[in-house]
């Protein structure tokens, strides 16, 4: 952070303080590819910066520099999730830890036990944890404090992430009413995380408005069918934008500006590789054909050592990523039909070889990538250009404010902190693509 004030807390109690990370998925045993994130790329002398044991030292100290009651990490990795986060109740103190229960990229909260205790069991829901806490020796069911740490699908999913935070705030309501409190419309409540859009985004608004229509469109498309209303008796308040600090909240993701270079110009809702990204590959391919062709077609093409070749450069590794198993399709690889034996004694995941004796040919190579740009692996088409020796120029950084924090009616900002970084993440002092939040809150008086 360029500043890290300490909060200033109102006498305890009641107060609570939380911290909200999209930490990028743990590398130590998953996530192979995260090197690929980092621009421009890693030189030798720098692969350390991008493993997991450097990455989860930087978190370690902005956590514990923080020193919120209540954490709530995004993109924690489950196989190996008690290796990665042991520092959390080791070194600490966060005794108290729920992780979602669902999917390779999952939300974690932790919590000290000195502090708050549990009021009920948490809460699972579409990509949402919910956690209701009292502060410890607090028997009194108005002082409960709900915490909801989402992360919202990403990608052109603007219907399922309104309806992710309508169900998540839904069950908060809840959860009051079954506590016992006495306006279960107005709890104490925090939400948090990961929303995978900007203020534009119907998730966001929905918050913030308190209602969303069939009207409102995202990425071209309603949100609803029907009209959504919040279920609190005010909409939420955004935590990082208070009008009495006169500053404009900081982008919590900063990364490398790609989409203007690698989008083509009017194919933004169904992308398509821009006429200089094309160019690019097309000399990559060059540079990697080495066989001459059979066909009709003169010159030459990708055989199976080029691309192999070409495969372990990206990759490192042959037989991973994304560009590996689409270039297998190009090249004629297909699943073998299914039989009652098969079945019986494979996974249900065959294993996707290179076909012997086949090429990839140029417009092959670029469908590789034209998948890759589909699926938003825009750090990842960088990276490879990079390491085919053509970089894309640099024109500077996206920023985006994806991550937000909110707060009911029933509590007050106390104290917010910003992060913020002006070059692309991550990089040797941030370990994730997202930047940190951390408020502390106090009941409105």
């Amino acid at each position: 952070p360029a500043s890290l004030p300490v909060p200033s807390r109102p006498p305890f109690p009641p107060s609570l303080s939380v911290l909200s990370w999209n930490v990028l998925l743990p590398n130590s045993v998953d996530a192979w590819w995260t090197y690929k994130m980092y621009n421009p790329p890693l030189t030798p002398h720098q692969q350390h910066v991008g493993k997991w044991p450097y990455r989860r030292d930087l978190l370690r100290a902005r956590i514990a520099q923080v020193g919120a009651d209540v954490v709530c990490l995004q993109e924690v990795a489950p196989a190996s999730f008690e290796q990665d986060f042991a520092f959390m109740w080791e070194d600490l103190g966060y005794d108290g830890v729920e992780l979602f229960r669902k999917g390779r990229f999952r939300p974690a909260t932790f919590w000290r036990t000195s502090s708050v205790a549990l009021a009920c069991p948490p809460v699972h829901r579409d990509r949402t944890l919910l956690t209701s806490f009292r502060h410890a020796g607090c028997g009194d069911v108005e002082g409960n404090w709900h915490v909801l740490n989402c992360h919202l699908q990403a990608g052109k999913e603007g219907g399922r992430r309104v309806r992710q935070i309508h169900e998540g705030v839904g069950f908060a309501v809840k959860t009051a009413r079954k506590l016992g409190e006495t306006d279960p419309n107005a709890p104490r409540l925090v939400v948090c995380g990961d929303f995978n859009g900007g203020s534009e985004c119907g998730a966001v608004r929905y918050l913030e408005d308190g209602a969303v229509g069939p009207d409102f469109l995202e990425d071209g498309d309603p949100v609803t069918s029907k009209v959504k209303r919040l279920s609190l008796s005010i909409p939420m308040q955004d935590a990082m934008d208070q009008p009495s600090l006169d500053r404009v909240p900081p982008p919590t993701l900063v990364v490398q500006e790609l989409i203007s270079l690698m989008v083509e110009p009017g194919t933004e809702h169904t992308p398509n590789l821009s006429a200089d990204v094309l160019e690019c590959l097309d000399r990559c391919y060059d540079r990697y054909a080495t066989h001459e062709n059979t066909g009709e077609a003169k010159g030459r093409v990708m055989g199976l050592s080029d691309v192999k070749r070409w495969l372990t450069d990206v990759n490192l590794q042959l037989g991973r990523g994304s560009e590996f198993r689409a270039a297998a399709k190009e090249m004629g690889w297909t699943e073998p039909p299914a039989t009652q034996s098969t079945s019986e004694t494979q996974s249900s995941r065959t294993r996707i070889v290179l076909p012997e004796d086949a090429i990839l040919t140029n417009s092959g190579f670029r469908n590789v990538y034209e998948k890759e740009l589909r699926q938003g692996k825009f750090w990842g088409i960088a990276h490879d250009l990079a390491i085919m020796e053509e970089p894309l120029m640099e024109v500077g950084v996206f920023q985006a404010r994806y991550d937000r924090m909110y707060y009911s009616s029933s509590l007050d900002t106390v104290a917010i902190i910003d992060s913020v970084c002006d070059i692309p993440c991550p990089n040797d002092i941030e370990p994730s693509d997202h930047l940190p939040l951390a408020a502390t809150f106090s009941v409105a008086i």
